[in-house]
């Protein structure tokens, strides 16, 4: 087949999905083997992992698991970003010798970095129909002088998102977060009603595309009880939260609340809400990883690209042992799959 009779048929294949190899010191790299070789994602796209080559080797005989078959220089990539099967893309950012599995190090950081902004580049260029993302090390990254706490801020950093919000998805619950990576302590300072109104409108937007219905939306108070009237807190729900719901409800979004955290993620509510908006972290990954720990993935909202990611960390303990499930990695690349296509995402719950 000539170059030119190749690339006639770009639009008719399946969609490339970037992966970035994550923390080379972490799992990611043994989930990444997995996912190239797993042949129910291939029936719905073609992997691409964007790491270091000689490192995957590496983990591949540790874990006794088949070395990538396909290998291209980043170079090799850019020249030809068309490909038909799963590969991996060797960004060469790491000296391999140097790494030691579990243990956190500033080179490890700045490799994982890499591959993400080679990842985002080949996205922003429609190389890649979407990224999906394997876990990093924040203390890592921060060796590394990264400037960003997490994936969430690098990729909005990167491709000049002016809005962006973190939603962790599964079929059996899905959360999107007004806040992020930051301290407890500094979780009230940081809502106001126009940011609680920008990740309702961003929930409700992929919630259209996800599930092809006119969701139902679950604001959670931030204080017990929802505040109990101002009983507690500092009035957060009457002066942030309930504007927020209220403009909503203006705009024709379907939600309400503020509802009682304690009590917003019992069987009964998840039943009658597609998805809960959560003031801050734990609020949102504690019942969302009780549910969905194995099933669930992170999408980025807001970017002008398709992200994906796994929900847990890099699991330093486990590292290069063959035990690490790539059940998360699997579920978040297929989603990616599904969102490049347009393929509505079915819920457990309707």
């Amino acid at each position: 087949m000539t170059p030119c009779e190749e690339n006639s048929l770009v639009g008719t294949r399946q969609p490339v999905i970037a992966v970035t190899m994550g923390d080379p010191a972490g799992i990611g790299p043994e989930l990444c083997l997995r996912v190239l070789r797993e042949a129910s994602l291939r029936a719905e796209c073609v992997p691409v992992v964007f790491g270091d080559a000689d490192l995957l080797r590496r983990v591949a005989r540790s874990c006794d698991l088949p070395e990538p078959a396909r290998v291209v220089t980043h170079a090799q990539w850019k020249a030809d970003p068309h490909p038909r099967r799963p590969l991996v893309v060797d960004c060469a950012a790491i000296d391999t010798a140097v790494v030691r599995p579990g243990q956190i190090a500033t080179a490890c950081g700045r490799a994982a970095y890499a591959y993400i902004k080679a990842s985002i580049r080949a996205a922003l260029r429609g190389e890649t129909a979407a990224v999906a993302t394997a876990p990093i090390h924040k203390e890592a990254l921060h060796l590394a002088g990264v400037p960003y706490p997490g994936h969430t801020e690098i990729f909005a950093s990167l491709t000049g998102a002016e809005r962006v919000c973190m939603m962790l998805a599964s079929q059996e619950i899905i959360a999107s977060f007004v806040t992020g990576h930051i301290g407890l302590v500094d979780v009230p300072a940081s809502i106001a009603a126009e940011r609680v109104l920008e990740v309702i409108q961003l929930t409700d937007d992929a919630m259209r595309r996800l599930r092809g219905v006119v969701p139902r939306i679950g604001v959670c108070g931030l204080n017990p009880h929802a505040g109990e009237h101002g009983l507690f807190g500092r009035q957060e729900e009457q002066r942030f939260i309930e504007p927020a719901i209220s403009a909503a409800r203006a705009q024709g979004i379907d939600v309400k609340g503020p509802l009682s955290p304690d009590a917003a993620f019992v069987p009964a509510q998840r039943r009658q809400v597609d998805a809960f908006v959560c003031m801050y972290h734990d609020q949102g990954h504690i019942p969302f990883k009780m549910l969905a720990f194995d099933s669930g993935v992170n999408i980025t909202l807001g970017l002008p690209i398709i992200r994906t990611s796994v929900d847990h960390g890099t699991a330093f303990d486990i590292a290069w042992t063959g035990r690490a499930s790539p059940n998360s990695l699997f579920q978040a690349v297929r989603w990616a799959a599904r969102l490049a296509t347009g393929s509505v995402v079915e819920s457990s719950l309707r």
